[in-house]
């Protein structure tokens, strides 16, 4: 049985023990499909209010959003202190339960390259300054990060471990265009490609079960995502959620949500079809409370990671 190399596996090996990422969530920060700068709304299967968490913890900040053009941003020393206090209860959490002894800061939520140069610098080095943080990995989007930003964050990968986390979801334009995506394939491989050419490490986002989609077409999208030279994979279904746009489309019976039996089947041809050099970070997403309306099967993750190491155990891999 051959052990799927994991983003885990990667940090243990370089890091010599347990690393672990910490999500954080700052106040602020939004999308540019979200504030008209691409598009209204955002991606049909995003419920923005789940993102507001930290908004409700400073709420001076409620209403207040950051984009690439904002010329100040009177809030940086409470999204600091947001930081800070994130990162000392979460980390504080897996050292005691999960015996975390280096981190990586994850600035999760949103697009974390969408805001004020200066703004990005002061919190990115804040976080790097923590006790025990060996680097960063931030989720953005292609259409939301600079050179400028970019060259500074080559530069602290001279010393740090440094991520970019994009969203590719899917290389078909037409998909894009249904979840009101705001840019094009051309644009995520543009970017990846050049975050790449900086000595950067990017992990890429697929999304199986987009609308329309076929099988094909889902495996194509892994294709393209490991041609264009991604270290690491995050593999997510589609499931909806309440108040989007996709569960509007779901209650009228124009959205049929992905099967677990079709899930599986394109989640192990991608894997197998994956350089082995690129780790795998996530196999599976869910939510099991009340906002969940299809399909039942993301409801439970335990049962979700039985499943897919059953069918990967078909094709002689363990995860």
């Amino acid at each position: 049985m051959e052990q799927i190399y994991t983003y885990g596996n990667y940090l243990s090996k370089k890091f010599g023990c347990k690393v672990y990422k910490v999500g954080i969530n700052i106040s602020g920060f939004t999308c540019p499909n979200i504030d008209g700068t691409a598009a209204y709304g955002g991606c049909t299967f995003c419920e923005n209010d789940s993102f507001s968490a930290s908004t409700n913890q400073i709420q001076e900040l409620k209403g207040f959003h950051l984009n690439l053009n904002s010329t100040e941003n009177p809030f940086l020393k409470k999204q600091l202190q947001q930081l800070e206090i994130q990162f000392n209860a979460i980390s504080k959490r897996q050292k005691s339960e999960y015996g975390a002894q280096k981190f990586i800061v994850y600035f999760q939520s949103f697009t974390n390259t969408y805001a004020p140069f200066e703004t990005l610098k002061a919190l990115y080095e804040k976080a790097l300054s923590f006790d025990d943080v060996v680097g960063l990995s931030i989720g953005t989007r292609s259409d939301s990060i600079t050179e400028e930003t970019l060259d500074y964050l080559a530069k602290l990968s001279e010393e740090r471990e440094i991520w970019i986390e994009f969203g590719i979801q899917s290389v078909y334009d037409e998909t894009l265009k249904k979840i009101n995506r705001g840019h094009d394939s051309a644009n995520v491989k543009k970017w990846i490609t050049k975050t790449k050419a900086k000595g950067l490490n990017v992990c890429g986002h697929l999304i199986f079960g987009l609308p329309d989609e076929t099988k094909e077409m889902m495996l194509e999208t892994a294709k393209q995502a490991y041609e264009w030279g991604i270290d690491s994979v995050k593999y997510h279904p589609l499931y909806v959620v309440k108040k989007t746009a996709l569960a509007n489309d779901f209650v009228s019976g124009s959205f049929t949500p992905i099967s677990e039996e079709k899930y599986l089947d394109v989640l192990v041809k991608s894997i197998q079809m994956k350089p082995k050099s690129v780790s795998v970070q996530r196999v599976t997403a869910g939510i099991n409370d009340s906002s969940l309306l299809a399909p039942e099967w993301c409801r439970d993750k335990n049962s979700q990671i039985k499943s897919i190491n059953r069918a990967l155990k078909e094709v002689g891999l363990k995860y």
